[in-house]
């Protein structure tokens, strides 16, 4: 027995789902996938993080530069996973890539660290955004902990417990996961009316910004002397803006998960590459022009300071007043919503596919007989999260997040890599743009901010090691009992 692509002879890019008796619903089109792309992207970091990197590099001329550079990674990096979701069009995409590129084990981690901290603590930081917002309209939505305790972590103390914002954070991923569990029609159809709708209010929030919304003040200040800093672009400041590009990284990640779904697709292999570039692409300039339309509406100081760095809701405050508070408010809170059910459907079939590798909850690999859907994954996946919804936090769950996500990006590439060395001669119905340069810049940049973090944020980046090396034994312990690799092994 050989494992997937290791074998001499190895396996077509068929999708092998169907080959294991009646799966998946194929009813998702290239525009519903573009639009789970940039639904899965696009939440609340954008009207959020601004001001934690602004506080950061001190410049706004180095804020629009992490942006920038945030976008050519995330497209560089659709480029390159375009070529992985073509040959290997099946359930679960990353979990796939790892499993049949370099190894059953490494496939097994990323699948555990999705479910323990990377798309559920996705899915309960947008959960809490959800809720924050929905307290700018209703002030009775208090963040205040009625009942809990405060634990003290590495990266400083939570307060655990519950309160009237992350009841409602609890809720809306409740009521999200029952929407999937119904079908996928139907939480793509929600999907793509959601993604309509928070992309038009960035487009408008950037159309302000650069009309009615310009202030001759701000813009004097945030792009004049003060646009870089006195002393200029210095090796020393590498590091910081590195570390500055967690938040940009978590606004504009997660691009890659409609490959989760590739089960569900109508055209896999001609699609899903399609929707990763033109979902990227058009997010990461929404992104970049969202940044420059703050600094139009805003001098970079109110930026930084932006109560509870809702930079989003101020900018809109300072064109319309209270009135432009509470539309934005609004605006993002859709957003949010929009944003959870992209991530809630898209994690679950990743956690099936585990499973009928025989390495998950073997009722996770068991589709409901009626909508076709993972019902106990979804299940699984939403407790796990609103259980991280009772820390209440927000950027220290991005955090963890991101570093988890940034090191399987690296290991993402190095599979590209391995598969065109071992196995050139494999069918690739597409094959990546400027291979080996731009995947190689791809996977040099990743690795490279991957060592900043480790350096620059260990009271984060050395948790989410041990949460993902927590996975190893667990492994050792299904390989023991003769479950994963009996069935991740392939003829």
């Amino acid at each position: 027995m050989a494992t997937g692509i290791a074998a001499h002879n190895p396996p077509t890019a068929s999708d092998d789902d169907a080959a294991r008796g009646p799966g998946f619903i194929k009813a998702l089109s290239r525009f519903d996938a573009t639009a789970l792309v940039a639904g899965s992207m696009i939440g609340s970091a954008i009207f959020i993080v601004p001001a934690d990197i602004l506080r950061q590099v001190g410049a706004p001329g180095l804020l629009l530069l992490v942006w920038a550079v945030t976008a050519l990674v995330v497209v560089l990096g659709a480029l390159s996973y375009g070529e992985l979701s073509a040959m290997f069009p099946r359930t679960g995409g990353l979990y796939v890539y790892l499993r049949e590129g370099l190894s059953p084990l490494l496939g097994f981690l990323y699948g555990w660290a999705l479910f323990a901290v990377i798309q559920t603590g996705a899915i309960a930081a947008v959960g809490a955004a959800f809720s924050r917002f929905v307290g700018v309209l209703v002030p009775s939505l208090t963040p205040d902990v009625f009942l809990g305790t405060t634990v003290h972590l590495p990266s400083g103390p939570i307060d655990i417990g519950l309160s009237r914002q992350r009841l409602l954070a609890i809720a809306s991923i409740i009521l999200l996961t029952w929407i999937n569990i119904r079908g996928v029609r139907t939480a793509a159809v929600l999907q793509t009316i959601l993604t309509v709708i928070k992309t038009s209010s960035l487009a408008l929030l950037i159309i302000i910004g650069f009309s009615i919304g310009r202030h001759a003040d701000a813009v004097a200040a945030n792009f004049g002397p003060a646009f870089w800093p006195a002393a200029g672009i210095t090796l020393g400041m590498l590091p910081v803006l590195g570390a500055a590009m967690v938040g940009s990284i978590a606004a504009a990640d997660l691009w890659y998960q409609i490959g989760f779904a590739a089960g569900e697709m109508k055209n896999p292999v001609r699609d899903i590459p399609q929707a990763m570039l033109f979902g990227t692409l058009i997010v990461a300039t929404l992104y970049f022009f969202a940044n420059v339309a703050y600094l139009n509406i805003l001098p970079a100081a109110d930026i930084a300071g932006a109560a509870q760095d809702r930079v989003g809701t101020a900018a809109l405050q300072a064109v319309f007043g209270p009135a432009g508070l509470y539309v934005m408010a609004a605006a993002i809170a859709i957003s949010c919503f929009g944003c959870n059910n992209a991530l809630i459907l898209s994690g679950a079939r990743v956690y099936y596919a585990m499973a009928r590798d025989g390495l998950f909850f073997a009722s996770a690999a068991v589709l409901h007989p009626r909508f076709r859907t993972p019902t106990v994954a979804l299940v699984a996946q939403s407790t796990w999260a609103c259980l991280l919804c009772l820390s209440g936090t927000y950027s220290q769950l991005l955090e963890y997040m991101v570093f988890a996500s940034l090191l399987f990006y690296v290991l993402t590439a190095c599979t590209l890599f391995a598969l065109r060395i071992r196995h050139p001669d494999h069918a690739r119905p597409v094959r990546a743009i400027g291979y080996p340069w731009l995947p190689g810049f791809f996977l040099l940049f990743t690795a490279a901010l991957c060592v900043d973090l480790l350096i620059e944020k260990p009271q984060y980046t050395w948790p989410g090691l041990v949460i993902i090396a927590l996975g190893i034994p667990m492994f050792l312990l299904l390989r023991a009992r003769g479950l994963g690799p009996r069935r991740v092994e392939r003829a």
